[in-house]
């Protein structure tokens, strides 16, 4: 009946052991009567034949009022069981009801405990599966950045190479050199920051991952103990599939407190966390860095092309300059080769003068005896021979100076025309050969690994 009922509720420490004692028949009981004795016994060897009774009526009254007090007590008694029995099983009932209803209410506060975490964690893995996606997206714009780099260094190289061709007077450490020079310095230090920073990502990446991962082991903990509490918390005492287990009643050496549990996973959250803060710090580092990256270069490209362009202009300039000097000796050669000329025709054009005079005075030294005068004209034909004299001596000297300064001139005309040649080179080399080749450089996106 009920009693059974509210037994079956109490939770039991220990199963019931078997019966061992195989059932028997009980053996009787003696009972041994104490003889009736004494003065007022009924053996009276007198009446020994005919007095039969054992008892007194008082005695036999006695006796009966003694079973039904006897069965009254009993009853009472048995009542009184019964009653408590009743009690104790409505009690045993009633207890084993509460304690169920607080058992059912713990696991169902343990499984919001869970969930609670549970969706932390669950919150901390999307978040870190989400950064740790743009992480990897700056990193690719990393690695863009630093193949976009070598076509820059490619051609600073070059240009100091090709610069290295320009011809002795013009091979100056110029303003474009100096710049040149420090780009490709530039370049190199940048090349160094990028694969620094590269690295820096790999291992973020890495972190992020490891403790991703982390979180991921705890989150499945996690919600495989909530099914289980989930499953014992739906278990009702109408349920088929519960069963006596009695070993189960102890802790486990290695179970967790409720602190010590919360605890793992906060501190799991709190990694977790801290690994993606580094993480969104890095990336922000990482656009700075792209960006100063393509601005110092960008920078230092057009101040290597503003060198190249002035010192074409001034080439250009000095050039321009030879030339014109160049026109001015030309014409000052052709000059100077007409006057030598005109001076070996003055000269040329004495000597018939100076033959008259000389043939004069020649045969004028035939005349006889006192005729042989030195008379007026003697001496005029003596001073036109001096003065013819005197003027072709200044006329060949004239001649020497003239034919020398046409020496020099071809000497500096000749200069005149290296020194063009070799400027005309220099600009070939600087306009042709570096400043085209510089219309290669990549854009400013590019180098910010877009």
């Amino acid at each position: 009946g009920p009693g059974a009922m509210a037994v079956a509720k109490v939770p039991l420490t220990k199963e019931p052991v078997p019966q061992t004692v195989p059932a028997s028949e009980l053996p009787m009981k003696v009972c041994e009567v104490a003889l009736n004795t004494g003065p007022d016994s009924s053996c009276g060897l007198a009446t020994a034949g005919f007095r039969t009774a054992k008892y007194l009526p008082p005695e036999w009254h006695q006796s009966n009022h003694g079973l039904y007090h006897k069965a009254f007590v009993g009853c009472e008694q048995s009542e009184r069981g019964r009653a408590e029995a009743k009690e104790l099983a409505q009690h045993a009932a009633a207890t084993a009801q509460r304690a169920q209803k607080d058992s059912t209410a713990a696991l169902g506060q343990r499984l919001q405990d869970i969930h609670f975490w549970k969706t932390e964690l669950q919150k901390e893995i999307e978040d870190l599966d989400a950064e740790t996606r743009l992480l990897a997206a700056q990193k690719v714009r990393l690695e863009r950045a630093l193949d976009a780099t070598q076509v820059p260094y490619a051609i600073a190289t070059d240009n100091l190479q090709c610069r290295e061709r320009r011809q002795p007077p013009d091979l100056v450490s110029d303003e474009v050199e100096r710049e040149l020079l420090k780009e490709a310095e530039l370049i190199r230090n940048i090349q160094e920051l990028l694969k620094r920073t590269l690295m820096q990502a790999c291992n973020q990446m890495r972190l992020n991952r490891d403790h991703k991962e982390i979180c991921e082991m705890d989150w499945s903990d996690k919600v495989e103990t909530y099914n289980i509490d989930d499953e014992c918390g739906r278990y009702s005492n109408q349920r088929t599939n519960v069963q006596f287990h009695p070993n189960s009643v102890k802790f486990e050496e290695s179970a967790s407190t409720p602190e010590t549990w919360a605890k793992f996973s906060h501190d799991n959250i709190y990694r977790a966390e801290r690994e993606k803060l580094a993480s969104i710090n890095l990336r922000a580092l990482i656009d700075n860095i792209l960006h100063d990256v393509s601005e110092d270069l960008r920078r230092q490209c057009a101040a290597v092309n503003e060198a190249f362009a002035k010192r074409c202009e001034e080439l250009d300039d000095t050039k321009h300059k030879l030339e014109h000097n160049l026109k001015n000796v030309l014409k000052e050669i052709a000059d100077q080769e007409a006057n030598i000329a005109a001076l070996k025709q003055a000269i040329k054009d004495k000597e018939a003068p100076m033959k008259v005079a000389q043939t004069r005075l020649y045969d004028r030294s035939f005349r006889p005896s006192v005729e042989l005068c030195r008379d007026e004209a003697q001496f005029r034909l003596m001073s036109e021979v001096e003065e013819l004299t005197a003027s072709i001596e200044s006329l060949k000297k004239k001649l020497l100076e003239s034919e020398q300064s046409l020496t020099n001139l071809e000497d500096t005309r000749m200069n005149l025309e290296k020194e063009i040649a070799v400027k005309t080179n220099s600009i070939f080399i600087d306009r042709q050969k570096c400043m085209a080749h510089r219309i290669r450089y990549p854009v400013v996106l590019k180098l910010a690994g877009y």
